[in-house]
């Protein structure tokens, strides 16, 4: 089994923009995918100049992998209302529905479909609890997974952060590959808005 490393946030645009390159990843039988989040953004109200940042971000995006930021997206993140962006609880949203038995792929589409598509405000708890309900997750079990998911995404960031620097990781997305003879970052950006070439390369490396 080949392991491949997956340095992540649920918030970063360009880790959305990968997400049918991980979405193949998953699909992969002789792949395990390592899902490691960096907790990128803590949970408050950006200031007018990221949210330009943002959105010239998300347009360049949008342009190299084909992925769509709706319109009810943009016109949140332009508002002059205060827009709340959260690393952790998404994170732990993540992992509260790998523990119901969600493939990691599948959440963390789920997560990014409704904050970039969806335009919901993923900082919040109901909102989250709203995302498992679409995906089949009953209401008392994704209660108790999302409490029990808290202690272990503290713990994960935490081992995220100490790990990216022996990885020589720098930012979200990088994918970083175990070999025999050690670790191999794979060009991911060569392949953005091209997931059958993807699927294909990551075949020569089996």
């Amino acid at each position: 089994m080949t392991k491949i490393h997956y340095f992540f946030d649920p918030m970063c645009g360009w880790c959305y923009g990968a997400s049918s390159l991980v979405n193949i990843l998953s699909e992969q039988q002789d792949i395990e995918v390592l899902y490691h989040p960096g907790g990128m953004l803590p949970k408050q109200a950006i200031d007018p100049s990221f949210q330009q940042h943002i959105l010239r971000a998300d347009q360049h995006i949008a342009e190299l992998t084909h992925v769509t930021f709706s319109d009810d997206y943009v016109k949140r993140i332009a508002s002059n209302e205060d827009v709340i962006l959260d690393s952790f609880v998404t994170t732990q949203a993540f992992y509260a529905g790998k523990q119901l038995g969600v493939e990691g792929a599948t959440m963390l589409a789920a997560i990014q479909s409704a904050h970039y598509v969806d335009a919901l405000p993923t900082y919040k708890p109901e909102v989250l609890a709203h995302i498992g309900a679409t995906l089949g997750l009953e209401a008392s079990a994704w209660q108790t997974a999302f409490a029990e998911a808290e202690a272990l995404t503290h713990e994960s960031i935490q081992a995220t952060q100490q790990l990216m620097p022996s990885m020589q990781v720098r930012g979200y997305p990088t994918f970083i590959m175990e070999t025999e003879k050690g670790l191999y970052r794979l060009p991911h950006t060569d392949y953005y808005g091209r997931p059958d070439a993807w699927k294909a390369y990551l075949a020569t490396l089996m």
